[in-house]
């Protein structure tokens, strides 16, 4: 028998005999519950996800966008939602993802450690987290370009992008994946350079997660462009009919109270029948045009709230439950 093969040419399993070793070594320790040993702990309840990996094709490619001036040839990229804090754990997490994506090859040294950077991407300055590389690691955040710090002090070369303060004249798209645009300039601005991209996935999918995020502020523009107006028709159409379908209920409630109202007044004969006649056709009138307006506004904040939520991570069952509404509903209104 070989120091690694069995004679039947099976391969030795070292990895239990080494934890029955070491379980031995520390059995004092253990007992007295000073130690744990954990074998084949799994890092994750899920398989590790890189947020976006991107590649340069040809190593001499000069990138000229300043956030991609660092840019080796494997470069991570990890992106925190605007309402969301990068920290100490975060930078662990990514920087481990480096390594391992580093040394998950098939031959040694298939991917040059040298040829790793590391993106980090918030709304939010980290201060606790640049403190803590500072103080623990060495390490500090200088600012190269508006809104692109560099971490200094580590192999790998890492940078720091914090979405609002990048340029527009670069970066428009980025910076204005945020939650806070204003009604006005800001959104009509917005509208106007989305109008010619229409057609692309891209861009439909950026303005359609910024749309959602400042939803409010949108309604609050008198006219809704042509191009929004297409991209969220199915859903404007769903609230016009439901907000219909409330406002007649209303109109036939009112309708039905007001005449009854008015035709006792009027006297139980002529009186009666008149007023039923004449306040049903009011209360219709009336019920229609102020439920159409109560339903429409109610229909809306479902909807955002809908899809607040389903922007936050929730399933459809969730968002179900804490809207009070069927399944089905809320899979119709996200399609």
């Amino acid at each position: 028998m070989s120091g690694r093969k069995k004679q039947d040419g099976q391969r030795l399993q070292w990895h239990p005999a080494f934890g029955a070793a070491l379980r031995i070594t520390f059995a004092e320790e253990i007992e007295r519950k000073e130690l744990e040993l954990q074998e084949e702990y799994l890092l994750s309840k899920k398989p590790p996800q890189i947020d976006v990996l991107i590649i340069k094709k040809r190593k001499d490619a000069l990138i000229r966008k300043t956030i991609g001036r660092i840019f080796r040839q494997h470069n991570i990229v990890e992106y925190k939602a605007p309402d969301d804090n990068l920290s100490v754990n975060d930078f662990y997490k990514v920087y481990g993802y480096a390594c391992f994506y580093q040394s998950n090859t098939n031959r040694i040294r298939e991917i040059e450690p040298t040829e790793i950077t590391i993106t980090f991407v918030c709304n939010r300055y980290p201060r606790e987290m640049v403190k803590h590389l500072k103080e623990v690691r060495g390490m500090r955040a200088e600012q190269h370009y508006k809104g692109i710090y560099y971490l200094k002090g580590d192999a790998v070369p890492m940078q720091l992008l914090i979405t609002h303060e990048l340029t527009q004249e670069e970066n428009y798209w980025l910076q204005n994946l945020r939650t806070n645009l204003k009604a006005g300039k800001e959104i009509s601005s917005l509208i106007t350079r989305y109008e010619p991209y229409r057609d692309s996935k891209d861009y439909a999918a950026v303005m359609d997660l910024i749309t959602r995020a400042n939803w409010k502020e949108m309604e609050v523009e008198e006219e809704m462009c042509d191009a929004l107006r297409e991209l969220f028709a199915d859903e404007l159409e769903r609230e016009k009919e439901k907000a219909r379908i409330s406002g007649h209920a209303q109109g036939r409630a009112e309708g039905r109270a007001q005449g009854r109202a008015e035709g006792r007044a009027e006297g139980r004969a002529e009186g009666r029948a008149e007023g039923r006649a004449e306040g049903r056709e009011e209360g219709r009138t009336e019920g229609r045009a102020e439920g159409h307006e109560e339903g429409r506004a109610e229909g809306l904040e479902l909807a955002k709230r809908i899809f607040r939520l389903s922007s936050e991570g929730r399933s459809q069952e969730e968002i179900a439950e804490e809207c009070g509404l069927p399944p089905e509903q809320v899979r119709e209104i996200l399609e």
